[in-house]
């Protein structure tokens, strides 16, 4: 009985084994095979009805299933075994071919994991050379070719055989693709595509325009780049070929004994895209007298550092004729001390005791404008912009925004636009407001609205709570002017000094919550704008314990650093905070495109 057991089993795993292949492998196949000869059938009809489509000489006639299907040669669907899905009607076919005076049918069918053993693809092409290259913008792009064709039916082909196709253009940066397709003797297709990125380098452009020159002069058109949202005009390329770049506005005021700690804070705003782009580098630094500020040789160089302000051999260097790029409308700071005591400014022009003079010295402990100067890599890959102020060039630091994007999201330096009035970005804060400071002074039917500081007081403190400080009529006379309806109330920090306003020496801070509030004068973008024709007064949130000693930027449109007189009156430049939820509609956040919110 064990015999005869073992038997039966041995017989039943024979039996279950044909049943899987039957059902597995053998019944797919014959299923396959009988559709192939009902696809070849209808092609045959098809040529029997239409006996001139049929192909002369060497040439292949290619009948796809879906052909027979649309032209009815076919009455029933081919299905893949075991299922309800139809053979791929795209991918099966009947090719017919001339050979010894009689036509050859050859038929290849698609179904699921199933298809015919019949030759169905196309020459391996290889090529030379990488899939993906770059080339530089306005260079020669010469086609690495092809390497080899082969073919599993024809064999080693001829190379000359493969046609291409390609779409580079070298004027223009962006993506292209050259093509490369082969066919055997069956009209198999393969199809090859290389991707050629043309590319411009920082370095390259900068030279192109330079001319061979090291730095820009003048009042050049065509040196604007725009980086972590802010513009900045390209000074030069060094021996390394990286670029030096100079903001194109003071950013803030600050003493020159603090530039390098403000410096930072500057560095912190920046995205990370942009830092990472940073060179770091010696700087000119000289120590000169007043008989050597046409000096256009550097003597004395910083240690490495990220970021520096513009020497006045820079600046020099950047004089032709009476054209300065260099110069701002502001008084703005050296690199370059004249003692211990002094550093010198730099303004377009100077008036009074000193117009004429190119450079005057002042106190290292006074505010000026501060104009950020760095150096980024000349490998950097410029991505648009044509070097205008309307169009400068960009890289890939940043997405623009979309319709509906958070403005807490977006970057430090970029506008924003509400009822017309043109504002900046600041920072996002950590509850994600944002803040944000107003481009322009706040003006009424045309003229500026202005107010006065307290005449009675000798201590001149910011308080919103005091109806005769200036931060009152800030809070509550302002918004008869300007469009609240976007700002939410925010706490805010007022520094105060024991006698000076110096950077970092506050002796105490005082938080109140407003909705509107004057600029932080060491904060981002609160000097003044570069497009202001005529330099405008605004106040400031610093306050002094000293006898009328304020945060101010006066006429001339830098800090006043003395005592203000009584009844001294100035223009207001706000401060506010746009809620969390405040999303885009539309723009691209630069002066001419600000984005329009919601």
């Amino acid at each position: 009985m064990n015999r005869i057991g073992k038997k039966w089993k041995i017989l039943l795993f024979i039996v279950l084994i044909f049943v899987f292949l039957w059902l597995v492998v053998i019944h797919p196949l014959r299923v396959l095979h009988h559709n192939e000869k009902i696809l070849e059938e209808a092609a045959r009809r098809y040529f029997e009805l239409n006996p001139g489509q049929l192909p002369t000489g060497e040439r292949v006639k290619t009948l796809s299933l879906l052909d027979l299907y649309h032209q009815s040669y076919l009455k029933t669907d081919l299905y893949i075994p075991y299922t309800h899905k139809t053979c791929s009607v795209n991918n099966s076919w009947v090719k017919v071919r001339k050979e010894e005076n009689e036509y050859q049918y050859y038929t290849y069918l698609k179904c699921g994991i199933l298809s015919s053993f019949t030759d169905h693809k196309g020459p391996e092409i290889k090529l030379n050379g990488k899939k993906q290259i770059q080339v530089n913008m306005n260079e020669d792009f010469v086609d690495p070719g092809v390497k080899s064709v082969v073919d599993r039916s024809d064999g080693t082909m001829d190379v000359s055989r493969v046609s291409i196709s390609s779409n580079v253009d070298t004027s223009k940066v962006g993506i292209y693709s050259v093509t490369y397709t082969a066919l055997d003797q069956w009209n198999n297709k393969s199809v090859v595509r290389r991707e050629v990125q043309v590319i411009q380098p920082l370095s390259n452009t900068v030279k192109f325009l330079l001319g061979g020159d090291t730095h820009f002069t003048g009042e050049p058109k065509n040196n604007y780049i725009r980086l972590s949202g802010m513009l900045f005009r390209i000074y030069g390329i060094d021996p390394n070929d990286h670029i030096v770049i100079v903001a194109d506005e003071d950013v803030s005021n600050v003493n020159y004994t603090k530039l390098e700690q403000w410096l930072k804070y500057y560095y912190n705003h920046l995205n990370d895209t942009t830092k990472k782009m940073i060179v770091e580098k010696t700087y000119c630094n000289d120590s000169l007298t007043e008989d050597q500020l046409d000096s256009t040789t550097c003597t004395s160089y910083s240690k490495k550092i990220k970021i520096t302000v513009p020497s006045i051999v820079d600046i020099n260097n950047a004089q032709e004729e009476n054209d300065n790029f260099m110069k701002p409308y502001t008084l703005s700071w050296t690199s370059n001390r004249k003692n211990k005591s002094n550093a010198y400014v730099i303004r377009k022009a100077f008036y009074g005791k000193n117009f004429g003079k190119s450079y005057v010295a002042y106190g290292v402990n006074d505010n000026y404008g501060v104009r950020p100067m760095f150096t980024i890599k000349g490998d950097s890959l410029i991505v648009g912009g044509d070097g205008t102020i309307e169009n400068p060039y960009v890289f890939g630091d940043l997405r623009q925004a979309k319709a509906g994007s958070l403005v807490n999201e977006r970057l430090t330096g970029e506008y924003i636009s509400i009822d017309g009035e043109l504002y900046r970005i600041v920072e996002t804060e950590k509850d994600g407001t944002t803040r944000i400071i107003s481009d322009f002074t706040v003006a009424s039917y045309g003229g500026n609205v202005e107010c006065s500081a307290s005449a009675d007081k000798e201590v001149i403190t910011y308080n919103p709570k005091d109806p005769g400080s200036v931060a009152y009529f800030i809070n509550n006379q302002v918004p008869a002017y300007v469009n609240t309806k976007y700002f939410v109330n925010h706490e805010i920090k007022v520094p105060v000094y024991k006698k000076k306003i110096v950077y970092g020496e506050e002796v105490e801070i005082k938080k109140y919550t407003v909705k509107l509030s004057a600029p932080n004068m060491y904060e981002m973008f609160a000097a003044q704008p570069r497009r202001e024709s005529t330099s405008l007064s605004y106040w400031l949130v610093n306050s002094s314990k000293a006898k009328r000693i304020t945060g101010l930027i006066y006429t001339m449109g830098v800090p006043i650093n003395e005592e203000i007189p009584a009844f001294e009156k100035a223009n207001i430049r706000i401060v506010a905070y746009l809620g969390k939820k405040t999303t885009i509609v539309n723009g691209k956040g630069t002066y001419e495109s600000p984005y329009k919110i919601k």
